[in-house]
């Protein structure tokens, strides 16, 4: 009983991942789905707005949660269909809760043999466990603002490592912020293009003047981390 207790966060994941796919839930999340059910979505919004923002949230957790491809796309709906400030600030929190939601059903379920597996490889996993090791918020936050590695990899990599919930939590929240203020800006002017049956470019995160400031706040949040984790080892030493 204690063993199945356990296994029953990635159990419930493992169940709603299948629920998705087997759905062909997939389908709606593209910006031609958004486009034809705007009338709908925008109806709902105006009647129920508290209601509207919570679907929404909750959504977003389910699908950060799930791992489900397709989080740009709901990032650019919440812009759309909420502005820039409203939509931005519901991904940031339906991303976090799903963040924190995959960091306990790895944390309480596989982390033992998944941290023995990665120790073992010594690859891209390992190097991510060893940093968050080293300084929980600073390392992911600095993954949180440079677009380096998947979301979902983090949240699993910080599990593995037995980072502190309240730091990684925090780390995630702030870190996305900057990436998804863009994308929800991109999200709130999206109906003219969808008009002009135009596409937008989602690569805008990778222009110069764009990823270039998004590097600078994660090297600095890097370089806090390692000078604090320096100076604790000097301070260690004496």
């Amino acid at each position: 009983m204690t063993h199945l207790k356990r296994y029953l966060p990635l159990l419930i994941l493992a169940i709603g991942l299948i629920l998705v796919f087997t759905s062909d839930l997939g389908r709606f999340l593209n910006l031609q789905a958004l486009q034809t059910h705007e009338a709908a979505l925008r109806a709902l919004v105006a009647d129920n707005l508290p209601l509207a923002l919570l679907t929404f949230i909750g959504v977003y957790a389910l699908s950060t949660a799930l791992s489900v491809p397709g989080a740009v796309i709901l990032t650019l709906a919440g812009g759309y269909l909420f502005g820039i400030w409203v939509g931005g600030a519901a991904t940031v929190v339906g991303a976090t809760i799903g963040a924190i939601a995959v960091f306990y059903a790895v944390r309480t379920s596989l982390g033992a043999t998944l941290r023995a597996r990665a120790e073992a490889s010594n690859g891209r996993l390992k190097a991510i466990i060893d940093g968050v090791a080293a300084g929980a918020f600073g390392y992911i936050l600095t993954l949180r603002l440079i677009p380096l590695a998947p979301f979902w990899l983090v949240n699993v990599a910080a599990a593995l490592a037995h980072a502190p919930l309240a730091p990684y939590a925090l780390a995630t929240f702030i870190g996305i912020m900057p990436a998804t203020f863009i994308y929800s800006g991109i999200g709130a002017g999206i109906g003219d293009l969808l008009a002009r049956g135009e596409a937008p470019d989602l690569g805008v995160i990778f222009q110069p003047n764009i990823l270039g400031p998004l590097v600078a706040l994660g090297l600095l949040s890097l370089g806090v981390t390692l000078y604090q984790r320096r100076r604790a080892k000097t301070g260690d030493a004496l």
